[in-house]
Parts: C-alpha cells; structure tokens; sequence
C-alpha cells in the first residue's frame, strides 16, 4: 500500500473536520460499468477521510471496492503538482484500476519559485506507461488574477508541448477563461486527445470544443438546480465526446452537494447526463465506456 501524501494545511484540517464521515450512502448500481474520468484520491483521503466512512489500511483499496461495486470500474487519479503527479504514477503502477494524470494546476504554476524545474519533473513522469494524461493543465482566472497569468500561460503551452512529444491526452481545467483557453489550443496545435475536465461553459462554448473534436467531462455540477446553461451544454454534446467525473472529493451531485465525493457516486451524475440528453442509461454507460477508453487506453 503507497503511504498517502503530506499531512493537510490547518484550513485542509477544518475541511477535513467539517467532511469527516459525510460521505453519503451509495446509489444504485449502474447497468454497465463506466470509468471516473478525473479524481482526486489523495486530496479525498487527506481531507475527507475514507470513502464510506472508517477507518482502512488501504484508503485507495476501498475507495476502489466501493466505486466497482456500483458500476465505476476504472479511475483516473489526476495530478496537480509535482508530488500529487508523483503519487499518482506510483499509485497507478500498484492498483490495476487506477491509471494516472500529471501535470501542475493552473493555480499552482504562479506560486512556483522555479517553473521550469517543475516542468522538468512533470515531463519525467509524463514518460511512464500508466500515466496517460497530461493535466490538469489550463488556464483559471477565478483563483488567479491578472499578475499570475503568465505563468499560468507559459505553464499551459508548456504541458501542451509535453502532451504532444509523448503522444499522451491532454486534460485541460478551465475557469472563466474560456476564450484563452481555444486561443491557445489553437496558437499551438492541440494534442489528439483532449479533455475539458469538469466542463464549465454554456452550449455556444461547448458546439466550439465539440467542432474541433475536444472531449467534454461533466461532473456532479450538471445537477445543480442553477446549471441550466451547463444541462444545454451536455444536451449538444454527442455521446462520443462524453465523458463523466467526481473532482472529488469536489462537485458532490445532488441531493448531497456540500458533503465529500468519491467515485463510488457517478451513477448519480450519470443518470442525470442520461435523462439531460434523453439518452437511454445502458447506451450512454456504453458510450462513457468507449470514450474513456479511446481517452486514456486500456487498464
């Protein structure tokens, strides 16, 4: 079992505390198994506890138990600097259902001292087999403001470049930026994969990402009673350009938005995509299914 990461800041503590045994109850099973296209196990654990509650010696064995058991067989553990990358290829090599993304966020790309270093150490990782994605990588101009985002742009077209040398799918997190974002998509040339995680735009935002071929991951957001431009976005996208994630322990759908995620509660998100697009639920698992694979290559 690989040792979870550092010990969470003290507002990473009152989180942990506030979220400490919330998770909620699992949902029925899906019909056919999907995968989570974009987690967090490290944070989840670090701040949440154990999914489903108690104590375990191994966190990530039970978070991946309880994912299968409702239909989530295949995990995608995403990176967000350069030691949750680390972990995350390491986690990836130990458990047959995880595979690995690295990469340094958006938000973390202006505090670095040495960007480039840190770029080095992300490209080193980017060569090993169970990581299959580069990200999440992009641009965020809610966190960041107007003096952090050039790094946040060199930082980009940086995890661009390296998605494309090693031919790996780049997973793109984008907030509040999303003319940037297919500004420099464009500037360089975007890999053959790429992936709006958590995809946050409206439906004339996701007809551009869906014209260049771009890959549209919706989390528990697309619940949300306020997220009609988000259900109209999802309504347009076609099957075979969606996917399904938690961002947990992040985007709990409804009706537990506000406690923990965890990958064991997409079958909620996922009936909600199925009755948004008026899909019938085994075909849209199906597709997901397609989709993951076609995104990140086998398990």
């Amino acid at each position: 079992m690989l040792s979870l990461m550092s010990e969470p800041t003290e507002s990473r503590r009152e989180r942990a505390a506030r979220r400490a045994g919330e998770f909620p109850p699992a949902p029925e099973p899906l019909p056919r198994a999907v995968l989570d296209s974009h987690t967090h196990l490290d944070i989840t654990v670090s701040e949440a506890g154990v999914p489903g509650g108690g104590p375990a010696d191994d966190p990530v064995a039970v978070a991946i138990a309880l994912a299968t058991k409702v239909g989530v067989d295949r995990l995608v553990q995403v990176g967000v600097d350069v030691a949750s990358s680390r972990w995350g290829a390491d986690t990836a090599d130990e458990y047959p259902a995880v595979l690995a993304t690295v990469a340094l966020h958006p938000n973390e790309a202006p505090r670095l001292s040495d960007l480039d270093e840190a770029l080095r150490e992300i490209e080193s990782l980017a060569a090993r087999d169970r990581v299959r994605a580069i990200g999440e990588t992009g641009m965020d101009f809610f966190r960041t403001g107007d003096e952090g985002r050039a790094a946040q742009e060199q930082s980009f077209r940086a995890h661009i470049a390296i998605a494309k040398r090693y031919g790996k799918t780049l997973v793109i997190h984008d907030r509040d930026a999303h003319a940037d974002v297919l500004r420099i998509l464009d500037d360089e040339g975007a890999p053959d994969r790429v992936v709006l995680h958590c995809f946050s735009g409206d439906a004339e935002f996701a007809s551009e990402c869906v014209r260049r071929g771009y890959l549209l991951s919706f989390a528990g957001t697309v619940t949300f009673g306020s997220a009609t431009a988000l259900r109209e976005a999802a309504a347009l996208t076609p099957l075979d350009q969606m996917l399904v994630e938690t961002d947990a322990p992040y985007l709990t759908p409804m009706p537990y938005r506000g406690r923990p995620n965890a990958s064991y509660l997409i079958p909620l998100t996922v009936r909600a995509l199925a009755a948004t697009t008026g899909s019938d639920l085994d075909e849209l698992c199906a597709a997901i299914s397609a989709t993951g694979d076609r995104a990140f290559g086998p398990w």
